[in-house]
């Protein structure tokens, strides 16, 4: 099929509206960055379709051919997601109703695909982040896996969460609660268990695990504050809490509460830095990594 022709209209300059910030990160500005964000996305695949013929019929029935982002992304995460007995088009339209049903979904699509554009230098695109980023991906079916997991739709919640883990490498409990602005960078063995709580503009590298110590149920997994990073291979373990802008450097096992604006590193970790003490620690390779430059340190 052809490749529908260039819109005529300008794109809305980002001027045009005054998103939200957190901790320097923009966590949504309503329609008006819905809107603004899809016309991006869809000029970058019109684009690559032009520099790259081989990628043209891809980028048109994934991005160019829809009339929304929440189309679009429901097409691509179906195709990812489907198997032999689950079919994509019955994938997409789970995934298509859902997010209509709850507009607060594509506010949270919206600015996890900001995060990656602005605290990833990979990031070449925002159409790249939505075709290619499988932490972003395993993110936005995680939260359709979740509305449909408090709609006590738990099955096919627990089924989607079994697709999320074998095609993404990212194993998310249905019931855990994640707020927006979220970054999985790389993404592959990230685990958070049931009862954890990720907070917003939080930054998680690979093969992390937010789980358990063994309690055979209730509360029992970590509390991820506002503007936490969380570094490669970080083990966070137990009811802990992690407060708003703390750093868990690569590798740390942490089963203590970590306070704001404090980073813990090591194994079992200790704490370092904090409001009283210097933002930047010989000691911790990576603090200032490019991609987290979004958190400030009081």
């Amino acid at each position: 099929m052809p490749l529908q022709e260039r819109s005529a209209t300008p794109q809305t300059p980002m001027s045009s509206f005054t998103p939200t910030t957190t901790n320097g990160t923009v966590t949504g500005g309503g329609e008006n960055e819905d809107a603004w964000v899809w016309d991006q996305i869809k000029a970058e695949a019109r684009r690559d379709a032009e520099s790259e013929p081989a990628l043209a019929s891809y980028l048109y029935s994934t991005i160019i051919s829809h009339s929304s982002l929440t189309r679009s992304l429901s097409f691509h995460l179906g195709n990812k997601l489907c198997s032999s007995t689950l079919l994509s088009t019955l994938l997409y339209d789970l995934f298509l109703n859902t997010f209509s049903s709850d507009p607060s979904l594509l506010s949270a699509t919206v600015a996890d695909l900001r995060a990656a554009r602005q605290r990833d230098p990979a990031c070449i695109s925002f159409a790249h982040c939505l075709l290619n980023y499988k932490g972003f991906l395993a993110i936005q079916a995680h939260r359709v896996a979740h509305r449909l997991w408090a709609l006590n739709r738990k099955p096919i919640a627990l089924a989607l969460h079994s697709r999320i883990a074998d095609v993404f490498s990212v194993d998310i409990h249905p019931a855990a609660r994640i707020g927006k602005g979220i970054l999985l960078d790389h993404a592959t063995g990230v685990v958070i268990g049931e009862t954890a709580v990720v907070g917003n503009n939080v930054s998680i590298l690979h093969h992390v695990t937010l789980g358990g110590t063994g309690k055979v149920g209730g509360d029992r997994h970590p509390k991820i504050g506002d503007g936490v990073l969380i570094g490669a291979g970080a083990t966070v373990l137990g009811k802990v809490k992690i407060g708003e802008g703390a750093k868990i450097g690569a590798g740390s096992l942490v089963m203590i509460d970590v306070p704001p604006w404090t980073t813990a590193v090591g194994n079992p970790a200790r704490l370092v830095g904090g409001a009283k003490k210097p933002n930047v620690h010989d000691d911790v390779p990576g603090e200032t990594m490019d991609h987290t430059s979004f958190i400030y340190v009081i």
